[in-house]
């Protein structure tokens, strides 16, 4: 596996792992070994970058994780997140004040099972903390030995430019793919390439979407968060076919999948661009790593980029209150 550089010399392989869907969120859980032996399986690819946080199950996925990795800790890099406020096992709001953001990192720490996390986000922007008091926060940690890098998920780009002035930022974790593309135009981009800031794109396949099997017809479990989503209404998902027949079609010339397609497209927007899909199934895994060997031609590049520029997405990527929670 190709590696790549985020930011303060984090080195991490070319794709992650995005683990929340391992048993959160998408309506379908594997079981504790399952999911350790399919992360296990990864490191076994190559893959070094790990993603969780504690508001997935809440705490379980952080459990499994570190259960998973423990025996090759010294192989891999591991990102979680705060800024959640879970109460009787709920998301309740948003809390990064100071003394909870470093509860939260003992909590983690003691779940993953480490001595440090290398890579310590704030899930959410809390507009009632100032990011520089955020920041100091987790500055503190890093020199407590507690933490290794700061990360930002979803932040706007003003508020990546005072939180990197009292504590350099390593990454920051957005949702980027080829149906969603804020990050090109909200500043968020031209914030890393100034500022040295690695991107860690999630859902970089479209919350399943853009891998093709998914349409008009698929049926999403009452369980699966997709099921609140615009983007995901039979509406919608019939008019962004649009999208898969594009990549479908770029695909069938270089003999990949869609999903390869989407990957590479990422992976050839900038070097310091590390997507970390998520799956359940060990064949889709070895799919979704296989992008790193596809090279686009700035011809491909050129051409997706114009056909998908005449596709206009159906859907915001959120309902209007999750959205509210961006950008700030």
């Amino acid at each position: 596996m190709k590696k790549r550089l985020l930011g303060q010399g984090l080195e991490v392989s070319a794709l992650g792992f995005g683990c929340m869907g391992l048993n959160f969120s998408y309506g379908h859980a594997l079981s504790n070994d399952e999911s350790i032996k399919l992360v296990r399986d990864a490191v076994d690819r190559g893959v070094t970058f790990f993603d969780t946080a504690e508001v997935y199950g809440p705490f379980t996925n952080e459990e499994i994780v570190g259960e998973a990795l423990r025996p090759i800790r010294d192989r891999v890099v591991i990102a979680t997140k705060f800024g959640f406020n879970i109460q009787d096992g709920k998301m309740a709001g948003v809390n990064s004040r100071p003394e909870r953001i470093k509860m939260v990192a003992e909590a983690s720490l003691k779940r993953l099972g480490v001595e440090v996390i290398d890579l310590f986000y704030q899930h959410r922007v809390d507009p009632n903390v100032p990011i520089e008091d955020v920041a100091g926060a987790v500055k503190d940690l890093i020199a407590e030995g507690k933490v290794k890098h700061f990360g930002l998920s979803e932040p706007g780009a003003a508020t990546v430019r005072r939180a990197h002035a009292v504590q350099p930022i390593t990454a920051l974790q957005n949702e980027y793919s080829l149906w969603t593309r804020g990050p090109e135009t909200n500043g968020i981009l031209q914030a890393c390439e100034e500022l040295g800031i690695g991107l860690v794109a999630y859902s970089p396949l479209g919350k399943g979407f853009l891998t093709g099997a998914m349409g008009k017809d698929s049926k999403i479990a009452e369980n699966d968060f997709r099921k609140i989503l615009p983007r995901f209404t039979p509406e919608a998902m019939e008019k962004n076919q649009a999208l898969i027949d594009l990549i479908r079609r770029v695909g069938d010339e270089k003999k990949a999948t869609p999903a390869q397609i989407a990957l590479a497209w990422l992976l050839a927007r900038k070097s310091w661009i590390v997507p970390i899909p998520g799956t359940t199934k060990l064949h889709r895994l070895e799919e979704n790593l296989g992008a790193a060997d596809i090279q686009l031609t700035a011809t491909e590049l050129a051409e997706l980029e114009d056909a998908a520029a005449k596709i206009q997405v159906e859907g915001e990527r959120y309902p209007e209150q999750l959205m509210k929670t961006t950008g700030l």
